[in-house]
């Protein structure tokens, strides 16, 4: 089953069959830093909808494919397809066409950009996709696979939050798992973020008569005492132990090295469990600044982890390790706000997104998808 049509061409068709690491670095060899997405949406759109089974749209660089079996539950499989920029560094590994450590394809480790973040979860998607079918096998649960566009740039941009606005009602599940790098445990729902700015006013004035004026960076002074002297809280929910941090992360001031400043700006960024609302998140930060300026200029909310839903609860039995909460932002919040359940799964440390040395093993990957094909089956 189809919906619109199909590219006419594209320039490396991919094989959703081959081993899932050499399917990863396949993908990785297609540049898909943000905004340049279209060449491998194309791809993986074209492979799609050579499974019969699955109906597919497209929408900008997205794409959703779902299974129509009329099964109780369905399940959505949710990763992006950008990257962040390619690394600048001389010799750094973590950049595009990939590279694999023992110079064997699928063997060790694939060192390139995307390597953990997310190509790798990506693969998975495509591998289950393309063999959930295989044998006449009739899957227990019905699936949303969804590639989304913009993740690693601006909210506004957000190919998923498109789709969700023009193509909501495909979008419907009782549990999500996106596939962002996890070590291949699961972790629940994530924390919020919000963005502040704490103003500083003073009075502008010759440095060389500086008592004619007032020091704005001087008067950010307490604010920047108060930051550090905070001790963030670790708020345990549904279960969880989600630790916060808030933090000074840029500050700006001053016009010339001869002038007195009138004026600075301190931004700050708060990590908030997803017990607060960001409105409660704002309050807080107020409430911690009392007596400056301060105006929320970004936020967004987080998502409680949900694991008592049943097929969340499944799940985690199905990976076996114990579930650690999302300190970081994902788009999970994206499936919460539509009143599903969510997590995030997938192959790869974390930790090693974006470096110069961004790299995954390709044993993490075949976890990966051994785990899911397991659980979509049982």
């Amino acid at each position: 089953m189809t919906a619109e049509t199909a590219p006419e061409s594209i320039t490396a068709p991919l094989d959703l069959r081959q081993d899932v690491s050499v399917l990863t670095a396949a993908l990785m060899d297609i540049n898909s830093v943000s905004g340049n997405e279209t060449e491998l949406a194309d791809a993986v759109e074209v492979a799609l909808r050579a499974i019969p089974e699955l109906y597919v749209v497209r929408d900008g660089d997205s794409i959703i494919a779902r299974t129509e079996l009329g099964r109780a539950e369905r399940v959505i499989l949710a990763g992006h397809l950008d990257t962040v920029p390619l690394p600048v560094t001389e010799g750094a590994r973590g950049t595009v066409p990939s590279t694999w450590e023992s110079g064997v394809p699928g063997e060790g480790a694939l060192y390139g950009r995307g390597a953990t973040d997310m190509k790798g979860g990506v693969a998975v998607q495509l591998a289950l996709a393309a063999t959930m079918f295989d044998g006449g096998a009739t899957p227990r649960r019905d699936v949303t696979f969804v590639f989304y566009d913009h993740e690693e740039v601006e909210a506004v941009k957000s190919g998923l939050g498109r789709l969700v606005r023009n193509y909501g009602s495909l979008l419907g599940g009782d549990f999500a798992i996106l596939l962002e790098p996890t070590h291949g445990t699961v972790e629940g729902g994530c924390n919020g973020t919000s963005r502040f700015e704490a103003t500083t006013v003073g009075e502008a004035a010759h440095s060389a008569r500086a008592w004619m004026g007032s020091n704005a960076i001087h008067a950010a002074a307490p604010i920047l005492a108060r930051l550090a002297a905070y001790e963030p809280q670790t708020i345990n929910v549904d279960g969880l132990d989600y630790r916060e941090s808030l933090n000074a992360v840029k500050i700006n001031g001053g016009t010339a090295g001869n002038v007195i400043p009138d004026r600075c700006v301190v931004e700050i960024n708060y990590r908030f469990a997803p017990d607060k609302t960001p409105d409660q998140a704002e309050a807080h930060v107020r409430d911690l600044l009392a007596g400056f300026d301060v105006v929320r200029t970004d936020a967004a909310a987080g998502a409680r982890p949900g694991l008592n839903h049943p097929a969340a609860a499944s799940f985690v039995a199905a990976v076996g390790a114990e579930p650690k909460p999302k300190y970081g932002w994902t788009d999970v919040a994206r499936f919460s706000e539509l009143g599903i359940p969510a997590v995030n799964f997938g192959p790869g440390d974390p930790l090693l997104a974006h470096k110069d040395n961004e790299h995954v093993d390709s044993d993490a990957i075949r976890e990966c998808l051994r785990a899911l094909r397991s659980w979509l089956a049982a």
